[in-house]
């Protein structure tokens, strides 16, 4: 390790480990309880996540109670109902979304809501004066510092989108203020997928890095300036 380099060649594998091997987890999560030390290092990590202003806006609602996920389930299955219905001049492609697991909320060990409150430490935070969403995209990354620190654990995480935030406010008692940002199952599970579920099934391809970088300015995926870069791109595809 060099001197100025804090991190060992096993810690940064680690690391990318993690990152290359979350998954977001519907299924094959197992009948065995998180231990309480772990849930609250995972949850530690998501609380040491950056932050516009060192607002930390976030509050993490743990859920275990079967009766208020159970209503949860009722307000995911009235939306993916919706979701079917603007899928109906497509019906292959309906029957093949029918067919997705998409939620583990009743079979996780423990649901966790990430919600964000703007009002953190009043109404003036440093930063984000200029760009208010700014506020939620620091709870994003609390929920990424969670997800990581989960899959590090051996625990899976599925986020369920497929919710109405109006129904997360009344079931969860959530002031008006509040926003619910991610509706969270946490558990062990049986394995982990080699690759994402929805790329797995050919609901849409992984697009290549390349695909996603612009030089200079918007549009612009390749110049002789970055030549030698734009070549250590295409080795790793």
């Amino acid at each position: 390790m060099r001197a100025n380099d804090p991190f060992s060649a096993c810690e940064k594998n680690g690391l990318y480990k993690a990152i290359f091997s979350r998954r977001d987890v519907r299924s094959h999560f197992i009948n065995k309880e998180i231990p309480n030390d772990i849930l609250v290092k995972i949850l530690n990590a998501a609380h040491h996540a950056p932050s516009v202003g060192f607002s930390q806006p976030w509050n993490f609602i743990l859920i275990k109670a079967n009766e208020i996920r159970q209503q949860v389930k009722d307000s995911f299955v009235r939306e993916r109902e919706k979701s079917v219905s603007m899928l109906d001049s497509d019906k292959a492609k309906q029957k093949r979304y029918l067919s997705l697991k998409l939620e583990g909320i009743l079979d996780s060990a423990i649901n966790i809501c990430v919600t964000y409150d703007p009002t953190r430490f009043g109404p003036f935070v440093l930063g984000r004066t200029s760009i208010a969403e700014t506020g939620v995209y620091s709870v994003c990354c609390a929920i990424q510092n969670l997800w990581l620190a989960a899959r590090s654990e051996g625990i899976g995480i599925g986020w369920v989108s497929i919710l109405a935030n109006e129904d997360l406010q009344r079931i969860l008692s959530i002031p008006d203020f509040v926003r619910p940002v991610a509706y969270l199952c946490l558990g062990y599970v049986s394995e982990f997928s080699d690759k994402p579920d929805l790329e797995k099934t050919g609901w849409l391809p992984r697009m290549g890095l390349e695909e996603v970088i612009c030089f200079e300015r918007w549009g612009r995926h390749k110049t002789d300036s970055w030549e030698q870069f734009y070549e250590t791109i295409s080795k790793i595809n």
